[in-house]
């Protein structure tokens, strides 16, 4: 349904190094830089979803949204971790409950929250219908 994902920042160099340390505990590739009309940015493309970081074009400064959190899908809870890690050490701060199990019917999630350098809320969930199946010849 999603085409892509644009998150304004003040500071593009610290959401670079933010979102390349977490993104890449998750798989994507580093970003990849792009001039549209004198307007940097930076572009993520990673299994089907596109997010971009960029300047207001306004020339405004940018605010994060009361209200608006961004999702990232994990496969394992090991993985969840690290990318918590990576947030952390790249200027992310933790928000509300500590990472852990929140319990609804028929909706068990793994959860942390964080926000990044320009202060988007960010969720790091996992679910273990997402969880990677076992390499051939392993037992679980």
């Amino acid at each position: 349904m999603l085409s892509h994902i644009l998150l304004g920042t003040n500071d593009l160099t610290a959401s670079r190094k933010f979102y390349d340390a977490v993104l890449g505990v998750l798989g994507a590739p580093s970003a990849s830089h792009i001039q549209v009309n004198g307007f940097e940015r930076y572009v993520w493309d990673h299994d089907g979803t596109r997010l971009m970081i960029a300047t207001p074009r306004d020339g405004q400064p940018c605010t994060h949204y009361n209200g608006f959190t961004l999702g990232f899908k994990t496969t394992s809870i090991e993985q969840l971790h690290r990318a918590l890690d990576a947030a952390l050490a790249h200027g992310g701060v933790a928000i509300e409950d500590p990472a852990g199990w929140r319990k609804a019917p028929g909706n068990d999630r793994y959860l942390a929250y964080v926000r990044d350098p320009a202060g988007h809320k960010l969720c790091l969930m996992f679910r273990e219908i997402w969880a990677q199946p076992a390499p051939a010849g392993t037992t679980t």
